[in-house]
């Protein structure tokens, strides 16, 4: 009887991994990863959703090899929580292939979009050299009416369909991140809302300010071109750049107030990029603290984000997911991996 009962017991996983279909098919529907999805822990604060966003997307429609509809399945799968739809107005080299207008793109996106429950946003790169740039027109409502000659009209078409205009990375092509006399102009008329402090694989020092100084929020975006699997294969070192927006709920509305509030972090990477008063409001949702006595405390990180701080010649480091033991500590902090600015590391205190 023991024997009868051991063999059942090594024989129920092979039994719970297939499903009979048939007696000549057995079917292994878990072992297809498109349907878990890696869950990104990052909390709010002040009653916000801390939402993962990406706010650049290419597909075959433009200059990128995947097919729309897989950019959603990617950005679910990711942990993402949002993306907008972004192909190039002027730049179509599959055109003599892939024949459709601007928003057939989105379109077919966001049939999978709602399929996964999942907020797509639509808008459309406007692609021309610099001084201009690159430029994103996200929330608009049809990207074909801003395939004109002026780039300049073009983006006043896509404001007055309610549109929401972020400059793509000021460092590229030319790895100089120079603030043209027409961004100024745009800037001071408030045409441009937001930047790409971090594109692709690239940062962009000099412009961890522009935030402040222009009022416009900072964003960190991938550009993906290729499949995301590929550019950002290794999960345990890298992190799709991703823009942080702290919402009042999961919805394109509440993301696009969040947007036009500035509320917003650039991260990539590891590292955290923007407003002083968000780094440690975000800090402080993830970093629980327990006193221990005998001057030693606990700090248990619930956040998917490793928090490193210095003081003096110590170094602390909090990783995501884990309770570190330390010593109590008192006084300001640097943290390393979080900045406000170009070279201004956040300091942070506990107390």
């Amino acid at each position: 009887m023991k024997r009868l009962l051991f063999l059942l017991a090594l024989a129920l996983p092979v039994m719970a991994n297939a499903q009979m279909s048939n007696d000549d098919v057995h079917k292994y529907d878990h072992t297809n990863q498109s349907q878990y999805r890696n869950e990104i822990a990052i909390p709010g604060f002040d009653g916000y959703h801390t939402l993962k966003c990406d706010f650049h997307i290419h597909t075959s429609f433009s200059d990128g090899s995947v097919w729309p509809s897989v950019r959603v399945q990617e950005a679910w799968q990711e942990g993402l929580d949002a993306i907008a739809m972004t192909d190039h107005l002027e730049y179509r080299p599959h055109s003599n292939i892939v024949k459709a207008g601007h928003n057939e793109s989105f379109n077919i996106a966001k049939e999978e979009a709602d399929r996964y429950g999942f907020i797509l946003i639509k808008g459309t790169e406007i692609t021309r050299g610099k001084p201009l740039g690159h430029l994103n027109a996200i929330f608009i409502k049809d990207a074909d009416k801003l395939d004109v000659d002026d780039p300049l009209k073009a983006i006043d078409i896509a404001l007055e369909q309610g549109g929401y205009i972020i400059w793509n990375h000021p460092g590229w092509p030319d790895n100089k991140s120079t603030m043209y006399p027409v961004h100024e102009e745009l800037l001071r008329q408030g045409k441009i809302s937001a930047y790409e402090l971090y594109n692709c694989m690239e940062s962009y020092p000099l412009t961890f300010d522009w935030y402040k100084e222009y009022g416009i929020a900072p964003m960190a975006n991938t550009d993906i071109h290729g499949p995301v699997a590929i550019d950002y294969a290794d999960r345990e070192r890298w992190v799709r750049p991703m823009t942080l927006v702290f919402a009042t709920e999961r919805s394109e509305e509440a993301i696009r107030e969040a947007l036009d509030a500035r509320r917003a972090l650039a991260f990539f990477h590891g590292t955290l990029v923007g407003d002083a008063e968000y780094l440690t409001k975000l800090i402080s949702a993830s970093l629980k603290v327990r006193n221990l006595g005998n001057g030693r405390m606990e700090v248990t990180n619930i956040s998917d984000i490793t928090y490193t701080m210095d003081q003096g010649d110590a170094l602390y480091i909090f990783p995501a997911g884990k309770t570190a033991m330390v010593p109590v500590l008192s006084g300001e902090l640097k943290v390393r991996n979080c900045l406000y600015g170009n070279g201004k590391n956040l300091m942070y205190s506990f107390e």
